[in-house]
């Protein structure tokens, strides 16, 4: 096994959490979502299946708990096919090094992202000035440096298939990283957002920690890139979902899914976007 494969120097466990932390919800037969502190991952793939994948992979030192979760839900010794990765930040990959090490199964992410995941470049510095509450004046601490996966990870497919996760297709929804990217189904309107849209406002700790579900563009003390962001999300609008599973907060499906996208979209400026902040540009205003 590989041991040159590292987390960055700044790796380290962060003291936030949320009334759902620990709980898992079956939203289809085929997928389930796990909240690890303030994150979420999901399985997809039938319970006791051998063949099923694991979306993200949470918080710092969770790997326990994944691997636990992994094993209820599929049985004891049982190891999804690969990782497929929305997106490189600390609480989609706090685990990951643990689990390659466990598992020796392959991780997927968008070629853009890759430099995020190879040590080759650190994300930009959180911006701990943010409209928001305590969580974004406590992102200064978050980690940013580069993990290196080595050639345990590799890009996905141009032709937007998704490796091991039959019937999804990726869907590049920069803005909060530039690589970052959303899963969708179409059969069944399934749309696994990663981070290009939320269903909390992940700035203030009292709504994270109580999961308030309340549509929200990406995490504000991470998101570089705003009218990046704002495309995106006009992007997965259109895709017009029936189900939609995001990072942060609670699943929201349905007609409040389709009202509350079609208002995230008609109001980013107000609803998304910081009215101030080191990554705001004042065009947009």
């Amino acid at each position: 096994m590989d041991h040159s494969i590292s987390y960055g120097d700044d790796y380290k466990y962060i003291p936030a959490t949320s009334v759902g932390s620990g709980i898992g919800t079956e939203i289809l037969p085929d997928i389930y979502c796990h909240t690890i502190q303030i994150v979420n991952i999901c399985l997809i793939g039938n319970p006791n299946s051998d063949d099923f994948v694991l979306v993200d992979a949470g918080m710092p030192y969770s790997a326990d708990e994944i691997i636990s979760v992994v094993e209820n839900r599929y049985g004891v010794n049982k190891q999804p096919k690969a990782i497929i990765l929305t997106h490189g930040h600390f609480d989609h990959v706090g685990a990951i090094i643990e689990l390659i090490k466990k598992w020796e199964i392959p991780v997927y992410a968008h070629e853009l992202e890759l430099p995020f995941l190879t040590g080759k470049e650190n994300y930009p510095k959180p911006d701990p000035t943010v409209e928001g509450g305590s969580v974004a004046k406590m992102s200064f601490i978050f980690p940013i440096d580069a993990i290196n996966l080595g050639d345990h990870v590799k890009a996905l497919p141009s032709d937007g298939t998704v490796p091991f996760m039959s019937g999804f297709q990726w869907i590049h929804t920069p803005g909060h990283t530039p690589g970052h990217i959303s899963l969708y189904r179409e059969e069944d309107g399934v749309l696994i957002v990663g981070d290009a849209f939320v269903t909390v406002k992940q700035e203030y700790l009292y709504k994270v920690f109580t999961q308030k579900q309340e549509i929200s563009g990406p995490p504000r003390y991470l998101t570089p890139d705003w009218e990046t962001a704002r495309e995106s999300i006009g992007k997965l609008a259109r895709l017009k979902p029936k189900v939609a599973i995001t990072g942060h907060g609670l699943p929201m499906t349905g007609d409040l899914l389709t009202s509350n996208l079609h208002l995230l979209v008609t109001d980013f400026n107000s609803i998304a976007m910081p009215h101030y902040g080191k990554y705001v540009n004042n065009k947009l205003q």
